[in-house]
């Protein structure tokens, strides 16, 4: 993706949300928008030097989203998870986590 695409999708997205998630898919219908994001293959906080290895997405959710051109925009977000090798334990993004560190009054109606 271009730095001008990638620019004006950050600007339409909740602050902060591509550093983590990549928009995969977008659909328009007469009901408004539909973007597709799931979670980018970065190891959580905590788990950077640990051997992990992605087990998929935990199941979809549907956020709605502040309106674009008049158009209701729903966020169909896809989180992933993780197995720490060493262990067999199964992780996820610590979202509480990554909002405290942000700051941002946007990222908390995310998740």
């Amino acid at each position: 993706m271009s730095d001008a695409y990638h620019t004006l999708i950050g600007l339409l997205l909740p602050a902060g949300i591509l550093e983590y998630f990549e928009l995969v898919q977008v659909k328009q219908s007469p009901k408004g928008l539909e973007l597709f994001l799931e979670e980018k293959n970065i190891s959580p906080s905590g788990f950077e030097k640990q051997a992990l290895e992605s087990k998929g997405f935990l199941p979809q959710v549907s956020i709605g989203d502040f309106p674009i051109r008049g158009q209701k925009v729903m966020l169909q977000v896809k989180r992933r998870r993780w197995e720490v090798k060493a262990t067999g334990e199964i992780i996820s993004r610590d979202w509480d986590l990554v909002k405290k560190v942000r700051g941002s009054p946007q990222s908390s109606r995310l998740f």
